[in-house]
């Protein structure tokens, strides 16, 4: 339900001025497919986390919580509290200062919380590099067919008998697909010069 409130809402906002009534229905269907394919791809990687790593997540997410730093204060402050009254009370506390006992459980805490976010965030930089992977593999596509257009473009004009043939070496230029590789290269020379210190990582 609230997605389909989001697409209207998007459509409506597409619609405005003189688009068609056949334009705004395309516009629908295309961007109801694009978030049913973005759901499709988060579902996937949802079913291939294990048990095991799905519980981890939970507690990691209760870890990024305020509730679980206010229950670490508490515990804290509790702990201290009832040490500071059994040594009032009774002249001798189970955990007197600068109450090991406490530092101990402290620095557990603090190991489980690290170990437990970085299991997640282990699997989220794979899941991140797969994406930002699929992504390039899109953009160098998507160059590939702008080049591919220019060229048949340049082709058409070409053919045209009442255009006037021209050179453009920009438009030239334009019409070579990009050499990712050059690229590359050309940046790591640049990021070098400006910092040595720099690099890109392989």
């Amino acid at each position: 339900m609230t997605r389909s409130i989001r697409i209207n809402s998007l459509l409506r906002r597409l619609s405005r001025g003189t688009r068609t009534e056949h334009q705004v229905e395309s516009d629908h269907s295309a961007v109801e497919d694009n978030v049913a394919t973005i759901l499709a791809s988060y579902r996937r990687v949802e079913q291939k986390i294990n048990r095991s790593q799905r519980s981890v997540e939970y507690v990691s997410d209760f870890f990024g919580h305020p509730a679980y730093l206010a229950a670490t204060l508490s515990f804290v402050a509790v702990w201290v509290a009832g040490n500071a009254v059994a040594q009032r009370l009774y002249g001798q506390a189970p955990d007197p200062p600068p109450y090991a006992w406490l530092q101990g459980f402290v620095t557990l805490g603090a190991l489980l919380t690290s170990t437990v976010v970085l299991i997640k965030q282990n699997r989220m930089s794979r899941v991140e590099a797969q994406r930002a992977h699929l992504a390039l593999q899109i953009n160098m596509l998507a160059e590939q067919k702008v080049s591919k257009v220019i060229e048949l473009l340049e082709e058409l004009r070409r053919d045209l008998p009442m255009v006037k043939n021209r050179e453009d070496p920009e438009l030239a230029a334009l019409q070579l697909p990009a050499d990712p590789d050059a690229m590359m290269v050309s940046i790591e020379e640049w990021r070098s010069d400006t910092d040595p210190g720099l690099l890109i990582p392989t």
